[in-house]
């Protein structure tokens, strides 16, 4: 699968009082947007557990480009990296609907880990084949 797109309403709870998106907020949207994939590729929650596997963020590299207030409407697009032994990377990007202003982009590195040992595991080659898929 080569990306998944989710579109959002910025809601007026998710203002901060410089009357912008609060930056953690951002940092949902691209969970919402990582979920949107796993669910897409059918590897949802339970499919993972099943495998015996999860997978836990490690690092978040964010830029915040623009700024999104009240009312905005935001695609989350989010695409798999190249995978490694234990960990792969997603890809992600905000934008403003109306006149795609790049508002975000990241970087996001996750692990899987063994459901039973809670350590990091290689990639079960059904994840590792979905990621691989571009």
């Amino acid at each position: 699968m080569n990306e998944s797109r989710i579109t959002l309403v910025v809601r007026s709870t998710e203002i901060d009082i410089n009357g912008h998106v609060n930056n953690a907020k951002y940092l949902e949207y691209l969970e919402w947007g990582r979920e949107d994939f796993y669910e897409r590729a059918k590897l949802d929650y339970d499919t993972l557990i099943k495998l015996g596997v999860f997978t836990v963020s490690a690092n978040i590299s964010i830029n915040y480009r623009r700024e999104a207030k009240q009312n905005d409407v935001l695609t989350v697009i989010t695409r798999p990296g190249q995978p490694g032994n234990k960990s792969f990377v997603f890809h992600q990007t905000i934008l403003r609907e109306a006149d795609d202003t790049l508002i975000a982009d990241a970087s996001v590195t996750l692990v899987t880990v063994d459901a039973k040992t809670r350590k990091s595991t290689p990639l079960p080659a059904k994840l590792r084949s979905v990621l691989q898929s571009e």
